[in-house]
C-alpha cells in the first residue's frame, strides 16, 4: 500500500506530461477539453502529417530505444501541465544551462508531438519572420521569363506562388491539426522592444494571414506552401484564402534569461515558470540519466561544483562535461586533471 501511495505522489493523475523520460503518447489525446475562451476554429485535415526525421531530435535524446535524459523538477512538471491544461504559452526563465531549451524537447517526445518547431530570436526578429517567408524577387523574375513563349511556341505557366513561400516555425505550429505541435521561442529577451507584444494577438486568436495568398482570385485557391519543418519543399500543406486558424493551441515555450522585462499585457497571456538550478537530489538524477554507471562514483565531484555553483554561476552541463572527463578510461592524467576541472567550473558571470 504504501508503495502505491508514493507512486501517486511522484505521478498525480492529472499529469499529462512527467518529466522522467516516459513516453506516454496517449495522454494528450485524454487531456480535458480546453477552457471556452481557449477554443479554436480551424478544421485539422482528415489524415495528419507524417514528419520528416529530424537529427535535432536525436541529437538531444539520442533514439527512441534509449529514451529522453531530460529530467524536470515537479514543480516545473506541474507548471507545464498547467500550460497543456489552459493551452497558454509558458514563458520560463532562468539561468544560462539550467534547461529552459530542452524542455521543449523532452515534452515533444513524452507525448509523441514530432519535431520541435525553434525559433531562435535575434535583435532584427520580426513578427513576420516567425509566420512565413515570400520571395518576392525570385517570384517576379519567373514571372518575367514566362511572359515570352516556351520552346515550341506555347506560353510558358505562370509561376507556383507557393514554390516561393515558406511557413516559419510559429506559422507552422499553428497549422489545424488535431494533436498541437510543440514551438520553442528561444531567447525571446532578445528581441526588439515590439516583438512581445507583435505576439499578442496570435497568441489571443491563433491565426493570421498571408497577405499575398489573400489576394489570390478564388480560382487559384488553395495554395499548397511548404511548412517549415520540410526537408525538400515537396512536403506542402494546403492554405485556403490566405488564413491559416489553429485547432489545437500548440505547446509554446519561450525561454528568457531574465535580461529584461516584458510589457503586463504580454505577461498575462503566458504562464511564468522560473526554473531554479538543480538542487543536489535533482543533479544526481541528471546525471545518472546522463552517464549511467559512470556516474556511480560521482559524489564528490557533485558536491565541488555545488560548493563552487554556491560563489557563482554554473551551468549543468558543466558538470556533465567534467564528469566525463574523470570517468575516461585512459584520460588525463591525475596531475592534470585538477587543472582541466578548475577550466570547465569557470564561471559563466566572470571573465577571469
Amino acid at each position: 500500500m504504501a508503495k502505491k501511495k508514493e507512486d501517486a505522489t511522484e505521478h498525480p493523475a492529472w499529469w499529462i506530461y512527467n518529466g522522467r523520460g516516459k513516453p506516454d503518447a496517449k495522454k494528450i489525446d485524454a487531456r480535458p477539453d480546453p477552457p471556452r475562451w481557449r477554443t479554436f476554429k480551424g478544421a485539422p485535415p482528415a489524415a495528419p502529417r507524417a514528419f520528416p526525421k529530424d537529427p535535432e531530435v536525436e541529437r538531444r535524446f539520442g533514439t527512441l530505444d534509449q529514451g529522453a535524459r531530460y529530467r524536470a523538477s515537479h514543480r516545473v512538471v506541474d507548471m507545464v501541465n498547467a500550460a497543456l491544461y489552459l493551452r497558454r504559452p509558458l514563458l520560463v526563465t532562468g539561468k544560462p544551462g539550467t534547461g529552459k531549451s530542452s524542455l521543449a524537447y523532452s515534452i515533444a517526445y513524452e507525448l509523441d508531438l514530432g519535431p520541435v518547431l525553434e525559433w531562435p530570436i535575434n535583435s532584427r526578429s520580426r513578427l513576420r519572420e516567425g509566420l512565413y517567408s515570400y520571395d518576392a524577387i525570385g517570384r517576379l523574375q519567373e514571372a518575367n521569363l514566362s511572359r515570352g513563349d516556351g520552346e515550341e511556341g506555347v506560353p510558358q505557366k505562370v509561376a507556383d506562388i507557393g514554390r516561393y513561400l515558406r511557413l516559419g516555425a510559429l506559422g507552422t505550429a499553428l497549422l489545424p491539426s488535431a494533436r498541437p505541435r510543440v514551438l520553442l521561442i528561444d531567447e525571446i529577451d532578445k528581441a526588439d522592444i515590439d516583438l512581445p507584444n507583435d505576439l499578442l494577438h496570435v497568441f489571443e486568436t491563433g491565426t493570421y494571414e498571408i497577405p499575398e495568398l489573400s489576394r489570390l482570385p478564388k480560382e487559384l485557391q488553395p495554395v499548397a506552401v511548404p511548412p517549415h519543418d520540410s526537408q525538400s519543399g515537396d512536403d506542402r500543406v494546403e492554405i485556403l484564402n490566405g488564413k491559416v486558424t489553429c485547432h489545437a493551441f500548440p505547446v509554446v515555450i519561450l525561454t528568457s534569461n531574465g535580461e529584461r522585462d516584458f510589457p503586463p499585457a504580454f505577461k498575462r497571456r503566458c504562464l511564468r515558470l522560473d526554473i531554479k538550478p538543480p538542487e543536489r537530489e535533482l543533479l544526481g538524477k541528471i546525471v545518472s540519466t546522463q552517464l549511467g554507471q559512470k556516474a556511480d562514483n560521482a559524489a564528490d565531484l557533485i558536491d565541488d561544483f555545488l560548493e563552487r555553483r554556491e560563489k557563482g554561476d554554473l551551468a549543468t552541463d558543466q558538470l556533465l562535461n567534467a564528469l566525463y572527463l574523470v570517468t575516461q578510461e585512459g584520460g588525463p592524467e591525475p596531475a592534470a586533471l585538477e587543472g582541466l576541472i578548475d577550466e570547465v567550473f569557470r564561471y559563466l558571470n566572470r571573465d577571469d
